[in-house]
């Protein structure tokens, strides 16, 4: 009897884990065999002795972890704010014919406009302070998690509706009892964009008057040539943004639970 298992069998963290070994490994002969010079590509031996030294004394004054963590604080109020505002606006216009009509075309010209065309506004309002930096993100994440609030709140199946309707349901108890968990897939998605492209903006938003965060770090280092140190920023950047969508997903699955069932 002949085996039929093959690579569509074998679990899927470890395809991941070995491709990114392969990576690794693929990265550690070029940059060593000279293939490539370390002006553009540095070794992985050579990202590791920096981080190490980045850790134990820092980056322009500033601890790395301070780097992180304040540009986590941007991102993250941001985020928040806009999400507390954009979610609530997204599902009552979804739901609500009156306020689609008054907010949808206001929605449709501001989505378009990238957040870092704001840049030099933000400037000119707030400064160069936090606040600036802050409403950038709060637009970013206002405008994913408004428009898919909106859509799963306006594709909610007209059978649920008329079904709560039959049942004697006000208006306000079909929108908390059948539109708002209805929704909560696509509000989710909506999370993940958001949170993603605030995260992006954040560093977008430091490579203008910022002293401390990752942004900064980038940009500084890139400055002043020193490429390992760019290397790693974009790689925390990355790192980071990973941990907070697999957070994101860890919510998803506890809150809507009965996805894909």
């Amino acid at each position: 009897m002949t085996n039929n298992k093959g690579l569509s069998d074998v679990p899927k963290i470890w395809i991941s884990i070995s491709a990114v070994v392969m990576l690794l490994v693929i990265w550690t002969l070029v940059t060593n065999m000279g293939m490539v010079s370390p002006t553009y590509l540095p070794s992985p031996q050579s990202l590791f002795n920096v981080a190490g030294d980045l850790i134990v004394n820092g980056y322009q004054r500033s601890s790395i972890q301070a780097h992180i963590g304040i540009s986590l604080f941007r991102a993250l109020t941001g985020f928040l704010l806009g999400v507390l505002l954009g979610i609530p606006t997204g599902l009552i216009s979804g739901y609500n014919r009156v306020v689609d009509a008054s907010v949808s075309p206001i929605m449709a010209f501001v989505r378009p406009i990238p957040p870092i065309a704001f840049i030099p506004m933000a400037v000119l309002y707030f400064g160069l302070g936090e606040v600036g930096k802050v409403v950038l993100i709060f637009f970013t994440a206002f405008n994913y998690a408004h428009v898919n609030a909106h859509a799963g709140a306006s594709h909610v199946p007209i059978a649920y509706i008329r079904a709560a309707k039959s049942l004697g349901l006000s208006s306000w108890q079909q929108f908390y009892k059948i539109v708002m968990p209805a929704a909560l897939p696509q509000i989710f998605t909506g999370l993940k964009v958001a949170m993603a492209l605030s995260w992006a903006v954040v560093v977008a938003a430091e490579l203008v008057g910022a002293q401390k965060g990752l942004g900064f770090m980038i940009s500084d280092a890139a400055q002043l040539f020193q490429i390992p140190v760019v290397f790693i920023g974009i790689g925390l950047i990355g790192l980071i943004g990973l941990i907070l969508n697999w957070s994101l997903s860890a919510m998803e699955t506890a809150v809507v639970h009965w996805k894909g069932r």
